[in-house]
């Protein structure tokens, strides 16, 4: 049973990012504990939690795009949201590689206009997500939130951004932040086969080898994606604490950073492996690349001691536990797939 987020009940809540993965399980945890949920809805969703497990009636939908001029103000006064979840944002690497212009304005420009927003509207709390990858590559391992940003890539330069953004607007005009770093979460709901997760479930379900696009020796941190909205619940919680504090004063979540990670980092090999013992399958891998793919960062894990200080979060679902309940999700929804 959860111990997070309980204080929801009766909040409005407005969730940016609520028809990808995470933000369809957080929209699903916030409506358990009663909260009333706005959502962003930029283009027409044809397969998302939202639709697939029937949230979206549940919540109020508002259409546009986050860059819109004033209809980040307008979503927020309209519904009297006192609560954000920013976590909309162009999340693909290789995306970003290729295009990095639009990544830039989803995730950098995007991120001041709902800031500005809340700024306006007074919004009592916010959580805004950033990643592990702003981080940038470090000697020292894991991560630590005391670390330099130090990103080369456009993708991770996006998120030191969107971090650096949302914690000048507590330490400038004093709207109640906090920023999350989360490892790479996975978790049914993916339906990207870009990811690793997503692309060898749906592999080894249709019978196919799993595809490996490194040599399988990049180490990476993976969080559950229940554990990841219980870290999201957490920190608003942990923003409550701070009612009353201004900047400048110490603080145990404003304008404060959060790592969550599984704990320990798990090898590309690993997880594939992982996927195929639980799914019963007979696979071997088919690998095609070597080394670390161009663009990427070969070892990333966090941790997460500050959190868990500061609220009593811990990830509670093991890998195996994790990609097991992973596959049961992705053999109900095996439609909805990519091919």
């Amino acid at each position: 049973m959860s111990r997070f987020g309980e204080s929801m009940r009766g909040r409005s809540v407005f969730v940016t990012g609520a028809y990808g993965m995470l933000g369809s399980w957080l929209v699903r945890a916030l409506l358990d504990r009663g909260a009333a949920v706005t959502v962003l809805r930029r283009d027409e969703v044809s397969a998302s939690m939202l639709a697939l497990d029937g949230l979206e009636p549940r919540c109020t939908v508002v259409r546009g795009d986050l860059l819109t001029p004033g209809l980040m103000e307008r979503a927020i006064g309209e519904h009297e949201c006192d609560t954000v979840f920013h976590l909309a944002a162009q999340t693909i690497v290789g995306t970003a590689n290729r295009s990095p212009v639009p990544t830039f304005e989803a995730n950098i420009r995007g991120t001041w206009l709902l800031m500005d927003a809340c700024r306006t509207q007074d919004v009592r709390r916010v959580v805004v997500a950033a990643s592990d990858k702003a981080y940038g590559a470090h000697d020292e391992l894991p991560y630590r939130e005391v670390f330099a940003l130090q990103p080369r890539f456009p993708y991770d330069v996006s998120k030191a951004a969107t971090d650096l953004i949302a914690r000048s607007y507590w330490h400038t005009y004093g709207v109640p932040v906090a920023i999350t770093r989360l490892a790479n979460i996975y978790g049914g709901g993916d339906l990207n086969r870009s990811r690793l997760l997503p692309e060898a479930i749906a592999a080894v379900l249709r019978g196919r080898a799993p595809v490996i696009r490194s040599d399988g020796s990049p180490e990476r941190d993976f969080l559950y994606v229940e554990d990841a909205v219980e870290a999201y619940l957490a920190i608003c919680d942990v923003l409550d604490a701070d009612e009353g504090i201004a900047p400048g004063e110490p603080t145990r979540a404003r304008g404060e950073a959060f790592n969550a990670g599984g704990g320990r980092p798990h090898s590309v090999r690993s997880i594939i492996d992982a996927v195929v013992r639980v799914s019963g399958h007979n696979l071997a891998p088919d690998v095609r690349g070597t080394g670390t793919p161009s663009g990427e960062i070969d070892r990333q894990y966090v941790d997460s001691t500050k959190l868990r200080e500061r609220s009593g979060w811990e990830p509670r679902v093991g890998l195996d536990e994790g990609v097991e309940r992973t596959i049961a999700w992705y053999r109900e929804h095996l439609d909805a797939l990519p091919a």
